[in-house]
């Protein structure tokens, strides 16, 4: 991998390049550069998604080939936005040990990693799962390594809405790869992943809104305060509740994810209107992170095993 440079921050705060680490990357370290979190969410979103469409009819192939390019087209871009957080990332206590701040790779290195990865899952996603498949990709990758990260993160407090619609690509790509379409089941899906993405990262970012602070993120929690970021989150999840009964009517899903999609959504919405007032902030920030991780993953799996049988 050559000498790489470590970067550590300066007492002004910029990330100072110092002597070249002299410890080698590992697999881990490649591994950990695709943010394997997102990824597994973005599978189960396009697994989701491809069964939402498929309606239980299933060419298996196809499913895995669309799971893998839409994985490797996200986990390029992620890369990416490793290479391109490298410095500011000297300056968060979550992301001083990744391999970029550490020094274990060089960035031309990470740059081309990701390039052959996006690159390869385009491919995959255009020649298999079709072209809207692979143009949905192009507007997931895009959105995320050029609008948010370059763009708008270092810029807005609009990144992390932006941003959202990159993190809402993953179920589309699935269900246009199975229905060759797009339609209002599409919308649904969109709508969901969406809608969830930014009260998700603002109950996170209230918790380490110091942090953020210190690295100088524009995020709301920073720029607007918690109480603004709080009110913030209400119309967000507030929408979600009436996703499942649109894809009931539409005959799209059944009964049991107009139930648990709509009660799930009915108990995050109270949790977020509880938090006004609460006086342990971080306590309550926690519980609702950790509720919307758990609300997006029945949300998913309860909305293609109720995905109805056409």
């Amino acid at each position: 991998m050559g000498k790489p440079l470590r970067y550590q921050a300066g007492a002004d705060g910029a990330a100072l390049s110092v002597n070249p680490s002299a410890e080698s990357a590992t697999w881990r370290d490649f591994v950990a550069l695709t943010k394997p979190g997102i990824l597994r969410s973005n599978l189960i979103a396009t697994f989701a998604g491809y069964w939402l469409a498929a309606h239980w009819h299933i060419d298996f192939i196809m499913l895995i080939v669309t799971m893998i390019g839409t994985a490797l087209v996200m986990a390029g871009a992620c890369v990416f936005n490793n290479y391109y957080d490298r410095e500011m990332d000297t300056k968060m206590a979550r992301t001083q040990n990744r391999a970029l701040p550490l020094g274990k790779l060089s960035p031309r290195t990470v740059l081309i990693y990701g390039a052959v990865l996006g690159l390869v899952g385009l491919a995959m996603l255009f020649l298999f799962s079709g072209v809207l498949a692979g143009l949905f990709g192009i507007v997931g990758a895009f959105v995320y390594g050029v609008v948010y990260t370059i763009w708008l993160k270092r810029s807005s407090t609009w990144s992390t809405s932006v941003g959202a619609i990159s993190g809402a690509m993953p179920p589309v790509i699935g269900y246009v790869a199975a229905s060759g379409q797009i339609d209002l089941g599409a919308w649904m899906i969109f709508a969901i992943l969406f809608l969830w993405q930014p009260p998700h990262f603002w109950a996170l970012a209230i918790r380490r809104v110091e942090e953020y602070r210190a690295a100088g993120f524009p995020v709301l929690p920073v720029v607007k305060g918690v109480n603004r970021t709080k009110i913030q989150m209400i119309p967000y999840i507030a929408l979600l509740l009436p996703i499942p009964y649109i894809m009931y009517v539409s005959d799209v899903t059944g009964v049991w994810f107009l139930i648990i999609g709509t009660l799930l959504s009915a108990v995050w919405l109270i949790m977020a209107l509880v938090g006004f007032g609460k006086q342990d902030v971080e306590k309550w920030s926690k519980r609702v992170f950790l509720f919307s991780i758990n609300y997006l993953t029945l949300s998913l799996i309860v909305m293609f095993l109720d995905t109805v049988h056409k």
